[in-house]
């Protein structure tokens, strides 16, 4: 059996963004599934790795992130999902988990051939970083309750983009397995 990983994307965020209001309320929904699935793979022993923005910081490390988002205005939506200390953590730049990060080679590291994605914004960088991910011969979960967006009509084109060009696994969060 494959050994997978639960890549938690962007949901260390301050909310302070031109589409924000729209996201919101995607995120409200999908927050219970994400941190039901955080728990179940900590309880399972599957890494959590958060990657997250660094919001254009290039000083930025995870601590100062997650300082700045619970200081924001919507730290309700960051609180429940805040890394632990068995929980492994990527800074990235841009929309894909893996551009120019060292996420390829944690993984590797990890003997991960299977990632579960969760975490916002599902038609950006959880459709990037599915497709990212794809190419690097990586088996992909993607939890449909699990992820968050700003379009409904461009996240369900993603999710189907995701599984029927990249082969993913698009089901509820209640149904995956590690």
């Amino acid at each position: 059996m494959s050994r997978s990983a639960l890549i938690v994307i962007d949901m260390l965020n301050t909310y302070n963004h031109p589409d924000a209001e729209f996201l919101i309320p995607s995120v409200r929904e999908a927050l219970p599934h994400i941190v039901g699935l955080i728990e179940r793979a900590r309880t399972e022993g599957v890494p959590v790795i958060y990657v997250n923005d660094n919001f254009g910081e290039w000083r930025s490390h995870h601590g100062e992130i997650v300082e700045t988002t619970m200081s924001g205005p919507h730290r309700e939506l960051v609180r429940p999902v805040l890394p632990d200390d068995d929980s492994l953590f990527v800074v990235k730049a841009r929309h894909s988990i893996f551009y120019e990060t060292p996420l390829s080679y944690l993984l590797s590291q990890l003997d991960v051939h299977r990632v579960v994605l969760t975490g916002q914004v599902t038609e950006q960088c959880v459709l990037y970083s599915a497709l990212d991910a794809h190419i690097r011969h990586l088996a992909v979960t993607v939890p449909d309750d699990a992820v968050a967006h700003i379009h409904q009509d461009l996240a369900q084109a993603s999710l189907r983009m995701m599984e029927r060009n990249m082969n993913a696994s698009v089901r509820k969060a209640a149904n995956v397995e590690f």
